[in-house]
């Protein structure tokens, strides 16, 4: 079984070295004592969310933090092919669990989108919040999953800053039931023009209502393309995470 693993800042696993210590502190170190009871002599693994991983033994667990003895410090690098979960906000929290399901499955950054359908609306104080909660839900699948990454979530936007977003993006892809075009074949034509490293891939999913007509155009006349993901119509909260399976494979991620 493979080991916990608990995050510190990026950058503090820096200076450590094999055989030497690092002690792991604050709420992270109070829950590997007091939920996991971790104890000395066993395996845990400590990250830095920006790749760094000590691999190493707890050498003393208590109040004061919890002591690791490393036996390995690595860093792991990014995929070349960078997937980017573009969620637009969904009613029930079907966007978190998008986002969690597609940190555990690998995804690099989430963009939350205010689409024009969707029925929440981060607003004020509640956009703050709700960028946290985003935030908390994705290191916390990170952690899950046993990730050195913990993705980043960036700031939210609006249709016309999306646009400006696929304009830059390598190649941003709409997924999209009115498609003709399978998602497996636009992935394979990325392949296919050896344009896979270093790149960003936008994978555009719209809430429960759908994408409009009107933001589709929008977006494709910004250089975005569409997709049919599958036979069925996924949920807000199922299309993302599946795509990101899709891409992963057929772009060399996995």
């Amino acid at each position: 079984m493979s080991n916990p693993v608990f995050f510190t800042s990026a950058g503090s696993l820096g200076d450590v070295i094999p055989g030497g210590t690092f002690v792991l502190e604050g709420p992270e170190a109070r829950h590997a004592v007091t939920v996991k009871r971790l104890g000395a002599g066993e395996p845990v693994d400590i990250a830095d969310g920006a790749g760094a991983r000590l691999t190493g033994t707890v050498a003393e667990a208590g109040p004061a933090g919890l002591t690791v003895t490393a036996s390995d410090v690595v860093f792991e690098e990014q995929p070349d092919v960078r997937l980017v979960l573009v969620q637009a906000l969904a009613k029930g929290d079907r966007d978190e669990l998008a986002i969690e399901t597609a940190t555990e499955l690998g995804i690099d950054a989430v963009l939350p989108w205010q689409s024009e359908r969707s029925i929440v609306r981060w607003k004020g104080d509640r956009a703050a919040k709700a960028h946290a909660k985003w935030e908390s839900v994705v290191t916390a699948a990170a952690k899950q999953a046993r990730r050195a990454w913990i993705p980043e979530v960036r700031t939210m936007v609006d249709t016309g800053s999306l646009a400006n977003a696929v304009a830059q993006a390598d190649l941003a892809i709409i997924l999209h039931e009115d498609a003709k075009n399978p998602l497996r074949t636009v992935l394979e034509e990325m392949a296919a023009t050896n344009a896979t490293a270093p790149c960003e891939v936008l994978l555009i999913v719209g809430p429960e209502g759908g994408i409009s007509p009107r933001e589709v155009t929008r977006l494709s006349d910004a250089g975005a393309v569409t997709a049919l993901l599958g036979h069925h119509v996924l949920r807000s909260s199922t299309a993302g995470p599946a795509a990101v399976v899709l891409a992963s494979d057929i772009l060399g991620r996995w």
